[in-house]
Parts: C-alpha cells; sequence; structure tokens
C-alpha cells in the first residue's frame, strides 16, 4: 500500500510524459491522505464527441477518494489506496469503478517502510529509467452543502508477496501490497476502458522497471 508520495511539479514534465497541460495550481511534491494533489483523467466533453478536447486533462484534486454520499471530507484519509480484488464491493469506491471513473496519478516515486532491520525505514522507489510513474486510480467528484466541487482520487494496488522488489517493504506479518504502475503506452487505454475491461490493467510491474532510488528528502 502507499500512503506517501512523491508528486510532479515540473510542468514541462508533465506534458512530455503525461501529454496533459497542467492546471495553475499543482499540489503538493510531499503528499500524504488528505492532501491536495494533481490526478488525469479523460475529459467528460471528449466522451461526448468534442473532437477538438485533448485525450488527457489534468485537475487538482485531493489524495484519498471522497464519494459521493460522504458528509465530510476527512474520509479521504482512509480511502487513498484501492485493493484491486475487492474494489467492485467497497462502498467507498464501488461506483467510481462502476462508472470506469479511471485516473492516472502523476508520481516521481512512492515511499514505502523496509521492516527486514526490525525498524520502519522509510524508503523511496522509483522507476528505473527515473522518468515519473503513471499510477493506475480512481477518481471521484464530491460537492459540499456549500455548493463547491471537490476532485479526489485513490492508488489501485495489486498482491506483491511474490514480487522480488515489492516484497521487502511493509511489516513481515502483512500481506505485501503495491501500487499498479502502468506503462506509458496503455495510458489512453486505461482511461477509456470499461469496467469490464478493466481487471487486464491491474498487474505488477516488473521487478526491473522499479529501483530503490536516492530521491530527495521531502
Amino acid at each position: 500500500m502507499c500512503s506517501h508520495y512523491e508528486g510532479v511539479r515540473d510542468a514541462q514534465v508533465l506534458r512530455k510524459v503525461f501529454q496533459v497541460e497542467p492546471p495553475a495550481d499543482l499540489g503538493k511534491t510531499d503528499l500524504w491522505p488528505g492532501y491536495p494533489g494533481l490526478l488525469i483523467r479523460r475529459p467528460g466533453e471528449k466522451d461526448a464527441g468534442d473532437d477538438a478536447v485533448p485525450d488527457r486533462e489534468a485537475l487538482p484534486g485531493l489524495f484519498g477518494l471522497v464519494p459521493h454520499w460522504a458528509t465530510i471530507l476527512k474520509i479521504c484519509r482512509s480511502t487513498y489506496n484501492v485493493r484491486s480484488e475487492t474494489v467492485v464491493t467497497k462502498p467507498s469506491f464501488r461506483e467510481a469503478w462502476k462508472r470506469a471513473q479511471h485516473c492516472i496519478i502523476p508520481a516521481q516515486a512512492i515511499y514505502e517502510p523496509d521492516w527486514r532491520n526490525g525498524k520502519a525505514i522509510p524508503t523511496c522507489i522509483e522507476r528505473s529509467d527515473g522518468l515519473p510513474m503513471g499510477i493506475a486510480g480512481l477518481w471521484s467528484s464530491w460537492r459540499s452543502l456549500q455548493g463547491d466541487w471537490v476532485h479526489s482520487y485513490a492508488m489501485l494496488t495489486t498482491n506483491a508477496d511474490t514480487h522480488p522488489l515489492m516484497n521487502q517493504f511493509h511489516k513481515p506479518t502483512d500481506e505485501k501490497r503495491m501500487v499498479v504502475v502502468l506503462p506509458g503506452s496503455v495510458y489512453d487505454e486505461w482511461l477509456v476502458a470499461t469496467a469490464e475491461r478493466s481487471e487486464q490493467f491491474l498487474v505488477p510491474v516488473a521487478a526491473e522497471g522499479l529501483r530503490v532510488g536516492m530521491c530527495k528528502t521531502l
């Protein structure tokens, strides 16, 4: 699971790697549940057939999905990760999954606790090629009592018990989990995939595609 990651705040990187025009507010760099970050999704106008609309848009959003029925934003502190095995049934996520509200979460790196020496050592993990990760996620929109709209998102995760790298993290007694890191070649496919096709994208990235990085101290 991932509760801490480094966001991408370089506008040029977002344009080049994710092919989106960045919003004015890129959110925080050091992200924890409830913090403002960035999500990439397919614009609704594109689905309506407007060819002038780009295939992807980048929006500010809270890290932690806020379902439409929530009464307070604080729920996002416990809805930042989605288990791919139970996303269909979990009340907080099942509507976004059914509606295929897919997004990509740009991350320069994620941080996981290494417990192999008996203590939680925060460890930076990044792509082996140094490019930002595109993490598979779900997004939602929530309307406050004042009428304000808030976007939010959560990262999809999968089992990592046998993953050569990601099975080294978290407590020895815990199930090993990892976020779904999408290959760049399937970004558009993921954003337009139906709920029925979604599961085929939720696979662990190869170990050689990741490395323990020398990330900056946040």
